[in-house]
């Protein structure tokens, strides 16, 4: 009996105990929290926020950093870079050299058998930072870029090998670098050093310098060798290390693969059109194509077909990227004169930044062409490129849908051909159905109000003209045309017309105003139009500006009905 007593009692005063432990534990762990909110709080707090908390008399004189206190800190940093420099040179030059050379197998060029590093170290001479900041992400880290200038004196040493046999030793010398490199500490932990791994990424490059010279010899003996190996190293670095690529370092045992790189959703892109491109041939006119990317990978560049002698090409042709990270991650465009055997002529170039998008709305944009995306302003018109942009995240939960994927709206007899019959291709002819069938086809029929004209251009002596629409559907070339409105360059036309269209998501709608005469008829202007949005809407009203002319605009009404789709049973 008393045994029984005792372990009751002993139960008891255990389960006390516990409870008091635990009360007491949340009662620390909840101050250690309100202690963090503080401090945060007070890490946020600004010089205006001080002023405000305390009164003149009380407000010392160190809060304030001057520019000068500012530079000082830098001064102080590159002194100590400067000495300990031997050190993080011996550890950087393995970390760089193993994590460097599997890329440069990777992106190795056609020309060369072999390409690896027979003696890597960064030299003597520290880079030197010349600017630092906090960047405040609101998560569980702290996030550090450091802008950094380097001219080198590197030992880099690359043994290569060519298809035809030939052994080259290539010194990379006079390398000159500026960038900003990202520290990312994270999650911060109660013990000590207080995070539990840094990732680190080289956050931005503006400027990178080197130069290739065989050890006894001349490069340039070898045609076409030169430009392979920059192009390696210029990948590898990209692939490697930019951002959003980075590298995690772990300080405290634990599982960070959510560090790592992911993939975060897609973008997709149509390239429309571009119009009034700068004129690169003395004979003729530019032949332009272009090449998009997010990411200058040679695997992850698109390039556009090239239309012969037209300065307002037409493209319509739709590509599909991957999205790492949406808040600082850009779509670049760069339009090319194509000169045969020759190099291609730079006409210009333009870019978005993905945190521009609204996730699952289409982005229809003009892009001013610049020569340089660095250079803030461009005097010299180049012309302007019409992208169509739609960014679908993975973790999108509002129902939406991407127009674009295979499964969006197939027919039974589409599913047959493109899978084939048990999982096998119903028709063999050179390329496989499925390969053929990879674009998604989306049948319906469109419905265009052509509502009105304002401020259309003069074209007849008297001041007035006498404008008419003509709406084309550019794949199956099916037209419609208003009546004439006499005397207005405000014309009311609402005259509404369906067309059956076949392939809503690559085909293109042309709407032409134009001037009736008695003796033939005078053009006016147009504007080209895509069918996305009106699928993903289902009806829109907007105004459209008139490209080649002087002024004017379109009021229209597009609504679509989509094709019964007919499913599997």
């Amino acid at each position: 009996m008393s045994f029984v007593l005792g372990l009751v009692i002993g139960l008891a005063v255990g389960l006390a105990i516990i409870v008091g432990f635990v009360r007491s534990e949340n009662s620390r762990s909840k101050l250690r929290s309100e202690l963090a909110t503080t401090i945060a709080a007070f890490a946020r707090m600004t010089v205006e926020d001080s002023r405000k908390l305390l009164p003149a008399e009380y407000y010392p004189s160190w809060v304030v950093f001057s520019q000068s206190q500012k530079l000082s800190s830098l001064k102080w940093l590159n002194l100590h870079l400067t000495k300990i420099w031997p050190y993080v040179n011996e550890a950087a030059s393995e970390l760089i050299k193993a994590s460097v050379e599997p890329v440069l197998e990777q992106y190795r060029p056609f020309i060369l058998s072999s390409l690896k590093f027979s003696k890597f170290t960064l030299g003597t001479v520290a880079p030197q930072f010349t600017g630092v900041a906090i960047i405040e992400d609101g998560g569980d880290g702290i996030t550090m870029e450091l802008e950094m200038q380097w001219d080198g004196n590197p030992s880099i040493i690359l043994d290569i090998k060519t298809r035809f046999g030939v052994a080259l030793p290539v010194q990379v010398k006079n390398i000159g670098f500026t960038g900003v490199f990202r520290l990312m500490f994270k999650p911060l932990v109660d013990e000590f050093p207080c995070f539990g791994a840094v990732c680190y990424s080289l956050r931005q490059k503006k400027k990178l310098d080197f130069k290739l010279k065989v050890i006894g010899g001349d490069i340039s003996a070898i045609p076409g060798v030169s430009d392979a190996i920059e192009e390696t190293i210029r990948d590898a670095i990209e692939d490697s290390i930019t951002w959003p690529v980075r590298k995690v370092i772990p300080i405290l045992p634990g599982d960070y693969s959510d560090l790592e790189l992911k993939p975060v959703g897609t973008l997709e892109v149509k390239l429309v059109q571009a119009k009034e491109l700068t004129n690169k041939d003395l004979i003729g006119k530019s032949d332009p194509y272009a090449v998009l990317y997010i990411r200058p990978l040679p695997d992850r560049m698109k390039k556009s077909r090239t239309i012969n002698n037209d300065l307002n090409p037409i493209w319509n042709e739709h590509y599909e990227f991957t999205v790492e990270d949406a808040s600082t991650q850009h779509v670049v465009v760069k339009v090319y004169d194509d000169e045969g055997l020759q190099a291609s002529e730079l006409i210009g170039m333009a870019q978005v930044r993905l945190n521009e998008l609204e996730p699952g709305k289409v982005k229809d944009v003009w892009l001013n062409l610049v020569k340089d995306l660095d250079i803030q302003r461009d005097n010299k018109y180049r012309g302007q490129v019409q992208l169509e942009l739609l960014y679908c995240p993975f973790n999108m939960e509002n129902g939406f849908k991407n127009p674009f994927t295979d499964n969006y709206t197939m027919t039974s007899l589409e599913k047959v051909l493109k899978d084939g019959v048990n999982g096998k291709g119903a028709i063999e002819n050179g390329n496989s159905i499925s390969q053929k069938k990879r674009e998604v086809i989306i049948r319906g029929v469109l419905s265009i109000t052509v509502i009105s004209a304002e401020d259309l251009p003069v074209v007849d002596l008297m001041g007035k003209a006498d404008p008419y629409v003509i709406v084309t559907m550019k794949k199956s070339e099916a037209r419609k045309k208003t009546r004439v409105v006499n005397d207005s360059l405000n014309p009311v036309w609402n005259q509404t017309f369906d067309f059956v269209v076949e392939d809503g998501l690559h085909d293109m709608l042309i709407i032409e105003v134009w001037d009736h005469d008695t003796f033939g008829k005078d053009y006016m202007g147009r504007c080209i139009l895509t069918l996305t949005r009106v699928i993903m809407e289902g009806e829109y009203k907007d105004c459209f500006q008139l490209d080649e002319a002087k002024s004017g605009k379109l009021w229209l009404n597009l609504k679509w009905m989509p094709q019964p789709i007919y499913r599997d049973t």
